[in-house]
């Protein structure tokens, strides 16, 4: 089994549960994840389903070369992408997710991004979008892993969370109706936690921008320093 696998273990089933699928299948909520301790994180299905908006587009004109979508829901952002012409691929550990994706015109695939990924070293764009940085429950795992799928020049967008929080948690798919799927590990991280974790990792920022209140940073990783230069 690749270390990579062990190292941050991620499982589709949450994201099979039915309150999940049966928001996408609706193209709205109400959705959430639900925390141990109650407190309800809204989830904004209806932004997924629809299609890319101007705080998306700003983050598909930074795009360059071929682009994978890391946990790319029912698939806005690599709709636009394929629209335009542009080389680009979604996972999702969510088949319905995945399905969507392709009924709305983009290439997808149902897999974790800890799998074994087509094209590893060679993705021009990583897309972590839509609080996707909590895959796993790990940023730090979580960003060692697409570095591994990235050209050397390749660039990292990732949105980062409105506040200022830096949490790893477990949570449920939570319709607030009494529909609840099973628990996962999961990670919300603000743009300040996001760039020491980044950083920790190999990973420096190029930008940071704010649109429609959602705040974004584009990251490339630091080649490793030669021998030489490390030992002094």
């Amino acid at each position: 089994m690749p270390a990579h696998r062990a190292a941050a273990p991620w499982h589709a089933e949450p994201w099979h549960a039915d309150p999940y699928v049966r928001a996408l299948h609706a193209g709205h909520g109400p959705l959430f994840l639900r925390r141990a301790d109650g407190w309800m994180l809204p989830l904004d299905v209806e932004r997924w389903c629809a299609d890319a908006d101007a705080a998306d587009r700003t983050v598909l004109r930074r795009c360059q070369g071929p682009i994978l979508d890391i946990g790319c829901g029912p698939g806005r952002l690599v709709a636009a992408l394929a629209i335009h012409g542009h080389p680009c691929l979604g996972i999702d550990v969510s088949q319905a997710a995945v399905d969507r994706t392709i009924r709305e015109g983009g290439p997808a695939l149902c897999r974790s991004v800890f799998d074994p990924l087509p094209g590893e070293g060679r993705w021009g764009t990583a897309l972590l979008i839509d609080g996707n940085i909590g895959i796993g429950g790990d940023p730090r795992a979580l960003l060692t892993r697409v570095a591994q799928l990235m050209a050397p020049d390749g660039l990292l967008v990732v949105e980062a969370a409105g506040a200022d929080v830096d949490e790893r948690v477990r949570v449920r798919v939570d319709d607030g109706r009494g529909g609840v799927g099973t628990a996962f590990p999961w990670a919300r991280v603000g743009v300040r936690a996001l760039l020491h974790h980044a950083h920790a990792v190999g990973w420096e920022p190029v930008e940071q921008w704010t649109a429609r209140d959602r705040g974004f940073v584009s990251l490339r990783h630091a080649p490793p320093l030669p021998r030489s230069a490390a030992e002094h």
